[in-house]
């Protein structure tokens, strides 16, 4: 993957340039997919700024987080971190509410990653820094599995042409810590730590399958038809976060 890794450098470093930033703000969950981001951004030798923002984080998430954070500051001299604890601004959004939030456990969890992206970009906004993603192929173009305007709110995306496991073979070339390429994938939008393949019902490898078949679907035994029939389930119903937002378009008789 060392091919891979300097294509993305070269290109970070490059949309950096010609935009006329400093370099990348970057949020650091504890997972594979934000780590190698994290990772290649701090190749390009532009200034990275990484964030943990905990939200009722499970405990070791936040410390996957803490520990990739300090790796990346030992090996890297162009990075800093901020650790900004967002669960007293999130209680404080939830007492507002004028219904009760509580009972629709998504709608808290989107309201995470939104509050994230917004702290994300003042951040980078004060320091003439680009939003990075941390989306792989999978997540942003198969199943949607990511929140509208918030981990999809972002400048632009270094491994969105990555599938999960090429992301999994990335992470070993760039020798991120240990801990987190044996941590099973989370969206880390719950507080409990729950695996993204229990909220999914099948692995991103199945998954990674499923977006690419093309063949007869008579010749597939159950478990196949199962993953596919998730997959189509997921691709359908969040069509809406990867597809542009739809403009009503009005003739120019009609205004007249």
């Amino acid at each position: 993957m060392e091919k891979v890794k300097a294509h993305i450098v070269s290109w970070l470093k490059a949309y950096s340039e010609k935009s006329n930033t400093d370099g990348f703000v970057i949020g650091v969950s504890g997972g594979i997919d934000s780590a190698v981001s994290s990772i290649l951004c701090a190749e390009t030798n532009k200034k990275v700024v990484l964030l943990n923002m905990p939200i009722r984080q499970s405990a070791n998430e936040f410390a996957r987080a803490e520990r990739h954070i300090e790796d990346l500051k030992n090996r890297y001299s162009n990075v800093s971190s901020h650790e900004l604890n967002l669960s007293p601004v999130f209680e404080s959004f939830e007492k507002v509410m004028p219904f009760d939030i509580e009972s629709n456990g998504l709608s808290l969890a989107n309201s995470r990653a939104r509050l994230r992206m917004m702290t994300l970009y003042a951040v980078g906004q004060a320091n003439n820094l680009l939003v990075a993603g941390t989306g792989n192929k999978v997540e942003d173009f198969g199943i949607g599995f990511y929140t509208k305007y918030g981990d999809g709110g972002v400048d632009l995306s270094p491994i969105a042409d990555l599938n999960k496991t090429e992301v999994f073979a990335l992470a070993k070339t760039l020798n991120v810590i240990q801990g987190i390429q044996n941590a099973a994938p989370t969206d880390g939008l719950w507080g409990d730590g729950r695996r993204d393949e229990d909220q999914i019902g099948a692995t991103y490898a199945e998954l990674e399958w499923a977006m690419d078949f093309v063949g007869n679907e008579a010749d597939l035994d159950q478990r196949q038809m199962k993953v596919l029939s998730i997959y189509r389930g997921f691709n359908s119903a969040n069509k809406h976060k990867m597809e542009p937002i739809p403009v009503c378009q009005i003739s120019e008789d009609l205004k007249h």
